[in-house]
């Protein structure tokens, strides 16, 4: 049988539907605000009264035209009423297009226009968006769910589109590689509008009947204090929370199992619980790579079931069923789709990894010209076109230097044209009105010719060695 069998006649909706008649009163989302948070204070939902708000934020979707089949664009951080939208699409069968609330107006007119919104959800609309509770639509698995944004190698970012098996698919892998039960408590802190949050952390809460502590952030001064306030026994991190939660002091916790980008026995005997390595990117829903010890010191982990696995000179392929275990495509892109499989429909993760000799796998480098700044993917190419347009550049080209703080940080290296004045300064000003602030530049370098390699590419290995180095006297910093 399968995985699409697995899932016939279901959606998201009939999994939330079906946790609702069995969980009833008990706990699903609590709502964790920092203190003074906008948003809201301190508030809970039962699995029964989270539907119930979902059916009328799904009337207020249908009084406001909104059918089947429509992209609707949610732009917001982390909050209650981010999750009520994205089940609310769910329900009537529209499409959740989940953007990153720290894009600049330029890039949120390209993501409405791309997926063709017919309504756009912003924090402010929220107080006024519910209306008379309605019926579900039944989409079925093949269903389009919804789409997130991820930058790649091409100048603008691909929207992932995701089938309602795909969420399924993530809830119930997910559950089985944390081993998720409904007595959990899952503190939630990632982005929802990244693969992290949403598809590994709160539809396998959900498969499970899990309760969800939802944070508006990461916020390390408030981690231990919330994680210990709620008994919270769950929690997934990326290599920059928990890298800075490891220089702090661990208090006395409930915690039973985290997911991480690596194992290391180090990071076990700091935070003093078990931890699933895991690799992932939106395009896989689940996480591909999974880690249960015994493991290499500093690996990932192993091909997770539903997913085949290969290296080609370095760079690991990734092979499932799309849909399901892989994105259904690129919206509006069928050429970038197709030039994401490889010719026996292996996907490029772009990605290189080493195999160890126990069979794990690590992480190498992007072969992708993708920049890691504070965990959110920045694209090289995307920042690139920006500098393009300034008045005075002649070229450009952007690359990642370590940060103690953030991971990476965008560095431009920019040729100025002949007698132009003040283009650094120009650069900038465009880099912030066009882009989210962790995608501008921290560094702008005037150089006079861009190093090339081979077939008069840009020798970006030589442009990350230099943006080691102290900035020019001509250069101007951010």
């Amino acid at each position: 049988m399968s995985a699409l069998q697995a899932f016939a006649g279901q959606d998201l909706a009939t999994l939330l539907e079906g946790q609702a008649a069995r969980q009833g009163a008990r706990p699903f989302l609590r709502w964790a605000p920092f203190e003074g948070d906008p948003r809201g204070e301190a508030r809970s939902w039962s699995y029964a009264q989270f539907v119930d708000d979902v059916r009328r934020t799904a009337g207020g979707l249908r009084s406001r035209g909104v059918k089947a089949g429509d992209c609707v664009l949610l732009n917001s951080e982390n909050c209650p009423e981010f999750l009520l939208t994205w089940f609310a699409c769910a329900w009537i069968g529209a499409v959740c297009v989940a953007v990153n609330p720290k894009s600049a107006g330029p890039e949120i007119s390209y993501f409405a226009a791309h997926t063709g919104a017919a309504l756009a959800v912003t924090q402010p609309g929220f107080a006024a968006l519910k209306g008379d509770a309605v019926d579900r639509a039944s989409p079925g698995p093949e269903g389009p769910l919804g789409m997130m944004f991820t930058s790649g190698t091409t100048s603008r970012p691909k929207a992932v589109l995701w089938h309602h098996a795909n969420a399924l698919w993530a809830a119930r892998e997910g559950a089985a590689h944390l081993g998720l039960r409904a007595d959990d408590v899952c503190l939630l802190f990632q982005p929802l509008y990244h693969v992290v949050g949403l598809a590994w952390t709160l539809f396998p809460a959900l498969w499970a009947g899990a309760e969800v502590v939802l944070q508006p952030k990461f916020s390390a001064s408030r981690f231990w204090d919330a994680a210990v306030a709620h008994r919270a026994t769950v929690s997934s991190h990326v290599q920059f929370s928990s890298g800075v939660l490891s220089r702090m002091p661990v208090p006395e916790h409930r915690f039973r199992v985290w997911g991480n980008s690596t194992w290391t026995p180090q990071l076990e005997a700091h935070f003093r619980v078990p931890i699933v390595g895991w690799w992932g990117m939106t395009e896989l829903v689940s996480p591909g790579i999974v880690g249960h010890k015994p493991l290499a010191s500093g690996a990932i982990g192993r091909p997770a079931n539903g997913y085949e696995i290969r290296l080609v000179d370095g760079e690991m392929r990734v092979r499932g069923e799309r849909g399901v275990s892989l994105f259904a495509g690129y919206y509006g892109d069928p050429d970038a789709t197709r030039d994401a499989f490889d010719g026996e429909g292996w996907f490029r993760t772009g990605d290189r990894m080493r195999q160890h000799e126990d069979g794990s796998l690590s992480f190498v480098e992007r072969v992708k010209d993708v920049i890691k700044v504070g965990g959110e993917g920045v694209s090289a190419a995307e920042v690139e076109r920006v500098i393009r347009l300034v008045e005075g550049v002649a070229e450009a080209a952007v690359v990642g230097r370590p940060d103690p703080a953030y991971g990476e940080v965008c560095v431009a290296f920019v040729v100025a044209a002949a007698g132009a004045q003040g283009v650094a300064d120009r650069v900038l000003e465009r880099c912030k009105a066009e882009l989210a602030g962790f995608k501008v530049p921290r560094d702008v370098r005037l150089i006079d010719a861009l190093p090339r390699a081979n077939l008069d590419k840009v020798a970006k290995g030589e442009l990350r060695r230099l943006a080691l180095m102290p900035s020019a006297q001509a250069s101007r910093r951010a």
